[in-house]
């Protein structure tokens, strides 16, 4: 996980060059910036004081940004650190360890089916990162099969249909204004039977009236789910949107209350200079990253690397 933080220098993944290449706004902004606080010749009070007001103007927030120079300072002087480099080096690594999961992704495990819910607002990228998703996996060797269970627009129907095509994946829907879970029981049904397929990814309602409405949809859509295959849904992935910064923390915790979500999709990072707030979500959510859209085409999409993602933040 530390390979190149560590000093070890290894070819870069193309998943590694497109999450550096999204944060390219953010990297360029004022998180680029750090890099040059620790090019001083000395460790001293003041160059902590600009890190922490850096890293707060990089939309970090004030408890992750707090917790990381402290850390960072405790490294210094457990470790007798002396050169900058090596205390910018501690920090990189810090970074990294708030981001990482000791959590496996549970899509990965071996299953006869493995069930997906995405949730998230309309406009996040849901669908969008749906499609991408289901390529992806594709791309990967399994046979993934689509539920269009956000049955309340048709809309959303249609567009997840047509990112399907572009996947090259089939889509199971119903009309507009079906019952979700009866889109779930079908969809499951034709993934064991007909389909034989082993990933069936599920498009949930994008927004509803409140939160008790929510929550009881998607109590819904889990008990089908559970009923048909053991322990489903499997990962309840959370999509959103990266352009919205420290906003984008309290829609996941009640999106994690309400709906139970075990992971995240990020989007639109590669618009915006907010990157920095990836670190705050992870830290007061307490759900893993799991994946990163990384630009507008199906294969703009990437295994979330923490790692990458640090030196995408700062540079290397």
């Amino acid at each position: 996980m530390f390979r190149r933080l560590f000093g070890r220098k290894e070819e870069k993944t193309e998943e590694e060059q497109q999450i550096e290449q999204t944060l390219q706004k953010t990297r360029t902004g004022v998180l680029g910036r750090i890099g040059q606080i620790f090019q001083q010749n000395e460790i001293t009070d003041e160059l902590w004081e600009e890190l922490e007001e850096t890293l707060l103007r990089g939309d970090v927030g004030m408890v992750t940004t707090e917790e990381l120079v402290e850390k960072t300072r405790e490294r210094v002087r457990e470790e007798g650190i002396k050169a900058t480099a090596d205390a910018y080096l501690a920090l990189k690594q810090e970074m990294v360890k708030l981001l990482k999961s000791d959590e496996p992704l549970h899509i990965d495990e071996p299953r006869i089916l493995t069930v997906v819910l995405v949730v998230g607002v309309n406009g996040a990228g849901k669908t969008t990162s749906i499609g991408k998703m289901a390529y992806w996996y594709k791309q990967r060797g399994r046979k993934v099969v689509l539920g269009a269970a956000d049955t309340f627009r048709a809309a959303a129907i249609d567009q997840l249909k047509v990112w399907g095509q572009r996947a090259g994946v089939e889509v199971i829907a119903h009309d507009p204004g079906a019952d979700p879970g009866a889109v779930i029981f079908d969809a499951i049904r034709a993934s064991q039977e007909s389909r034989r397929a082993d990933l069936l990814i599920v498009d949930t309602a994008g927004r509803l009236q409140t939160k008790f409405n929510l929550m009881k949809e998607l109590e819904k859509i889990k008990a089908v789910a559970g009923k048909q295959v053991h322990r489903a849904p499997h990962e309840v992935l959370l999509v959103l949107d990266g352009s919205t910064g420290q906003n984008a923390i309290s829609q996941a915790k009640s999106f994690k209350e309400s709906a139970g979500v075990t992971g995240l999709i990020l989007t639109k990072l590669d618009g915006t200079a907010k990157g920095g707030a990836v670190l705050s979500i992870k830290r007061e959510v307490g759900v893993p990253v799991r994946f990163i859209g990384t630009g507008e085409k199906i294969g703009d999409f990437a295994l979330f690397d923490p790692v990458a993602f640090v030196e995408g933040l700062l540079g290397n």
